[in-house]
Parts: structure tokens; C-alpha cells; sequence
């Protein structure tokens, strides 16, 4: 499907995905007046709702995740906490598309965005563009699990796995897996593969950042005000555990008394039949899981030059410093579901303005 290319008529704005932040971002639009596939259209990657959701583990039940908080109008309810996540917000995600009628097409994987000579956009994804005054962005993390380099990695005769591949524990009953990062799906991971039975080595590059001190509206802003300050400084991110530490709740708790939540410490490099511990120790390992986090997706807007030399991009809000045009969310502050909710809204309020303008992007940059 080609939609708006080479017309008269461009889009208003283009959604790139559809998680939390563009499922969000689309309902602001569609109640600031805009209308689904005459004025917007949401690109999105999967074959079906659910975001990255869609593609969690089935162990991670919904009462074991981080909280979902509601989409723009539409209230989640009180789901059963011993299913699976994926499958609560893929039901929850899809309901909200169909109440709203939203353009959601899928599946889109978008190869470009780039800016063309009248300063309209362009969104590319194989034979088929779209033309738009303004894009919003909500590309998130999943499909970009980062991977660390180490000594001998390439040697490891076991299963490496990342975070992004993990289906359930019980494949790892009886083994010795190496879990390697120190943030919430590392501690979820040990818990688990420890209770089907496997033994487990917790690596971490730095001792875990515990942290007891209640997850309060106070500390929420503290965080996501750390996390806005590096982004309008054009630095990227930090992942969720550096600005929020792991919860000590009582489940993590009995799982340091048990000696599983006990780092090893870090290590210096992979055998063929296990790791190094920097303390010279060697582990041997039938696998090596790396929980090692992921990257923001958005190779999509090279094109644009929206990067700073800090490696990140300049922004303030959803506002993207390099080109008025784009709007940022489910980034940096708005990484979060309650984050990209708001976020959402404002993005829509800063197409709207751009659209009101009657200028394909006043103040951007003729790039491309």
C-alpha cells in the first residue's frame, strides 16, 4: 500500500508504532479532530497489537511486570494477574484500536524517513512512502537487544541467548546458565531459571543497585527529571536500572537469602565452555543469557541527522531540537507506559500546531 505519495494531499503526521506511545499519540490525534487515514496513519512492525508486549516471555505474568497504565480514555480494568502479559496488552492493545478505528498498518517495517526538497517528509518501507508534514516516532527498544563485546564470545561452544529471545526456564532445568546484567529481567530471569531447576552464576559489571525506598510520585519525577536532563543535553538514555535502582521487595529479598540474587561480580572474558570472572575464577556454563538491556530503535531516522556528537538525540519533551518536524516518544522520560502516555498527548498537540502553522515544518532543516 502506497498512501500519499506523490499526491497533493500529504499526511499530517505519521505514527511510527504502535506500543503504548504511538497507540497513545494516535488517540490524542483522533481526538484533536484528525482523521484516520485522510489525515494520519500508524506504521507498525508486528503482525498483530501488543507492541513489544506481544513478544514477552509467557512466564512474565501480568502481576510479575512493570505496571501498565491506561491508554488515553480507555481504562484497562483489572485483569487476571497469573496471565501472561503478552497476552493481556495484545487483547488490551487491540481493543483500543478497534474502538478508536485507528489507521493502524501493519506489518510495516520502515527502512527511511527523509526530508524532501519542498520539506515535506518522506517514510519508506519497501515499495510503498508515505508524505507527511510531521512525524511521530515510537519505534522503542524491542527489536534492538544489545549484545557487549567480550574476549572469546565467539568462542562459547553453549547457547547464548538475549533477553529478546527468552521463551521459559524450564528449557534450562538441570544446566548452568550465566546471567549476565544487572537490571530487572536479570534478577526475574534468576529467580526463575533457579526455581526450574537450573544453577545459576548472576554477572554483573557493578555491584546491583538495591534500593528500598518506596516507588513514590516523588521518585518518579526525580527519575524521569534525571533522564530529561540527559536528553536535552543530546546524550542518550540511561537504561531503566540506572535511574531507578532494583526495588528490594520480599520476593527479591528471600532470593538473596537463598544465594541466587548474589552477583558473582563482572567478568573479563568467554571460554568455550563457560566465562572469566574478573576475580580469575572460571564458570562453566551450558548457556549464557544476556539480559544486557537494549537500544532505542531508530536507525529509520539517520537520514534526518537528528544526533548529536554526545550520541544521543537533542530533545525536550517530544520535541527533537534538530527538526521541528519530529516528535519523540517513548523516549528517554517517555520510555515508561505512564511516560508514554503523556508524551503521546503531547505530540499530538505539537502536530496539531505544526499542521496549524500551514507550513510542512516551519523551523526544520531542508536535510536529506
Amino acid at each position: 500500500m502506497s498512501a500519499f505519495s506523490g499526491s497533493a494531499s500529504p499526511l499530517a503526521t505519521v505514527v511510527i508504532g504502535a506500543g503504548q506511545a504511538g497507540l497513545s499519540a494516535s488517540g490524542y490525534l483522533v481526538r484533536s479532530g484528525l482523521r484516520p487515514h485522510q489525515d494520519f496513519v500508524v506504521l507498525d512492525a508486528n503482525d498483530g497489537p501488543g507492541g513489544a508486549w506481544r513478544h514477552r516471555w509467557a512466564s512474565l505474568t501480568l502481576g510479575a511486570a512493570h505496571a501498565v497504565h491506561d491508554l488515553p480514555g480507555f481504562p484497562l480494568g483489572s485483569p487476571d494477574p497469573h496471565e501472561p502479559a503478552s497476552a493481556v496488552v495484545a487483547r488490551y492493545y487491540g481493543d483500543y484500536e478497534r474502538a478508536l478505528s485507528l489507521p493502524v498498518i501493519r506489518p510495516v517495517h520502515v527502512e527511511a524517513v527523509t526530508s524532501r526538497p519542498d520539506g515535506l517528509l518522506e517514510v519508506r518501507a519497501g515499495e510503498n512512502a508515505w508524505v507527511t508534514r510531521t512525524l511521530i516516532n515510537a519505534t522503542g527498544t524491542w527489536d534492538k537487544p544489545w549484545w557487549p563485546s567480550y574476549p572469546g564470545r565467539a568462542s562459547f561452544r553453549g547457547r547464548q541467548l538475549h533477553t529478546h529471545d527468552f521463551v521459559n526456564a524450564a528449557q534450562f532445568a538441570g544446566q548452568s546458565v550465566v546471567v549476565v546484567g544487572g537490571g530487572l529481567s536479570a534478577v526475574q530471569f534468576l529467580l526463575q531459571l533457579a526455581a526450574a531447576g537450573a544453577r545459576t552464576t548472576w554477572v554483573t559489571r557493578r555491584p546491583p543497585d538495591w534500593t528500598d525506598r518506596p516507588f513514590d510520585p516523588a521518585w518518579g519525577r526525580a527519575v524521569e527529571e534525571s533522564v530529561r536532563d540527559r536528553t536535552r543535553q543530546g546524550l542518550p538514555p540511561l537504561s531503566v536500572v540506572a535511574a531507578t535502582g532494583i526495588p528490594l521487595i520480599p520476593e527479591y529479598r528471600a532470593g538473596q537469602e537463598a544465594g541466587v540474587l548474589v552477583s558473582a561480580g563482572p567478568m573479563t572474558a568467554l571460554t568455550p565452555h563457560g566465562v572469566v570472572l574478573a576475580t580469575g575464577r572460571t564458570v562453566n556454563a551450558d548457556a549464557i543469557l544476556w539480559a544486557t538491556g537494549f537500544r532505542h530503535a531508530l536507525d529509520h531516522l539517520a537520514p534526518l541527522k537528528l544526533r548529536e556528537p554526545g550520541g544521543g538525540i537533542r530533545s525536550d519533551g517530544v520535541d527533537v531540537a534538530a527538526d521541528a518536524r519530529v516528535f519523540l516518544v517513548g523516549y528517554g522520560a517517555s520510555a515508561s507506559t505512564l511516560g508514554a502516555t503523556r508524551a503521546g498527548r503531547q505530540a499530538a498537540r505539537g502536530v496539531v500546531a505544526a499542521v496549524a502553522q500551514g507550513t510542512p515544518g516551519e523551523g526544520a532543516a531542508s536535510q536529506g
